[in-house]
């Protein structure tokens, strides 16, 4: 009886709440690689998330108000725009629907590239400011080289594109809850009964009652699974599109003809569906959650579909594939990447060198590495606390397949 009695303040109204906090705690999938450090710069892809609320479903409300406040990953930069969720009524062909009243519909592709030029809707006025910053490139100098017109300023505009704007998806994930554990149902049914007897035994109505909602929290969590769905696109950045830009589009003062003429072409910057993936669904331990928090069942489940569901995007689609620096060479080399990132055994790793031509950064292959069996990194959600093996490593210990000397900063990506 002592366990059902410190339960007493846990409702099932609270869980639910807990249950929408913890989904978007999760979405943050790709999000939670910890707030690790991250000295060495280097460049990532950026990403703009969605969500698809289910308006027959419970919760809605509660997920389109949670949604906007999950941040992407500091593997990827944030390319979010205002609209964050989808709200779909009926089930349909998700995808199609996606694609056509959505990605097309609201022209995403051309506020994608809005944003990289922090263009201002009312002016047209543009700049360069983010292209810099998140290409690492020297601002004073950028700016010099394209203001004579240099090769030099025209390749690393070009870098900019192929790298970093050409590199800009959308992730549209698709949330299921699935409670199909009949074993926890009947131990939530038999702790009601455990209540009821009690209550019978000793007159105080209050056992049963526990004994009731303990039971229906038991059955919703012990059996909860979630499965994910996942849906990629990437912007269309080509040498057409970045001239199209650049030559009727771009201008760094106010110019109405410019603003007017992009407006009447946000058709024509496009997205490009790559593919999807789902996640399996299947439960996840109750290991590391204490009996008065059950509610983090649901954000390790949710937790653990999501980081699924990014490494077999990564796997899948060789363009989504990111970077890891190098973190150390001596005594071992390491890399703050693991079971998460869905690293096993038989995983390889190109190491890259960047390169400098006349200001177009290119990427040349000088090694392969391959992990340590005995020292891949659990970074998964809530592995320390499950204790499980390897969630103490700090990164994963790689071995060299080939190459010459390797050192810190250096780039990792995973190869077929």
């Amino acid at each position: 009886m002592d366990i059902l009695i410190s339960i007493i303040h846990i409702t099932m109204k609270t869980i639910n709440k807990y249950i929408i906090a913890a989904v978007f705690a999760a979405l943050s999938a790709f999000s939670a690689t910890a707030q690790q450090n991250d000295e060495m710069k280097y460049r990532r892809n950026s990403i703009y998330s969605v969500l698809i609320a289910h308006n027959e479903q419970d919760f809605c409300e509660e997920i389109r108000e949670q949604f906007s406040n999950i941040p992407v990953p500091d593997k990827y930069n944030d390319h979010n725009l205002n609209i964050r969720c989808l709200n779909i009524s009926d089930k349909g062909k998700y995808t199609d629907d996606i694609t056509n009243y959505f990605v097309n519909g609201n022209n995403i592709g051309s506020r994608l590239v809005a944003r990289w030029f922090n263009r201002n809707i009312l002016t047209g006025e543009c700049n360069l400011d983010l292209v810099k910053e998140r290409g690492l490139y020297n601002a004073s100098a950028f700016d010099a080289e394209l203001a004579k017109r240099s090769a030099r300023g025209i390749a690393m505009l070009e870098d900019a594109g192929e790298d970093l704007i050409g590199n800009t998806f959308l992730i549209v994930n698709e949330v299921s809850y699935i409670d199909k554990n009949i074993k926890a149902k009947r131990w939530g049914i038999a702790l009601s009964i455990i209540g009821g007897l009690a209550g019978a035994a000793t007159g105080n109505s209050d056992y049963a009652d526990l004994g009731s909602s303990y039971g229906q929290i038991i059955s919703t969590l012990k059996g909860f699974s979630v499965k994910i769905h996942t849906r990629l696109y990437q912007l269309v950045w080509d040498e057409a599109t970045a001239n199209m830009f650049y030559t009727q589009f771009y201008s760094d003062k106010p110019d109405e003809a410019k603003r007017k003429a992009f407006e009447e072409n946000r058709d024509k910057f496009k997205m490009k569906y790559i593919g999807d993936v789902e996640s399996k669904g299947s439960n996840t331990s109750f290991l590391g959650i204490n009996e008065d928090e059950p509610y983090l069942m649901i954000r390790k489940a949710c937790q653990r579909a999501i980081d699924e569901n990014v490494a077999d995007l990564q796997k899948k689609y060789e363009q989504f594939r990111v970077k890891a620096p190098i973190v150390s060479v001596e005594p071992t080399i390491t890399v703050q990447i693991g079971l998460k990132e869905g690293i096993d055994k038989d995983s390889r790793f190109e190491v890259l060198e960047a390169v400098d031509n006349n200001g177009k950064i290119e990427y040349k292959r000088v090694g392969v590495i391959r992990p340590v069996e005995s020292r891949i990194w659990d970074n998964r959600f809530m592995a320390s606390e499950e204790q499980a093996y390897g969630a103490e490593f700090g990164a994963t210990t790689f071995v060299k397949e080939s190459g010459d000397d390797f050192y810190p900063g250096m780039l990792v990506r995973e190869i077929d």
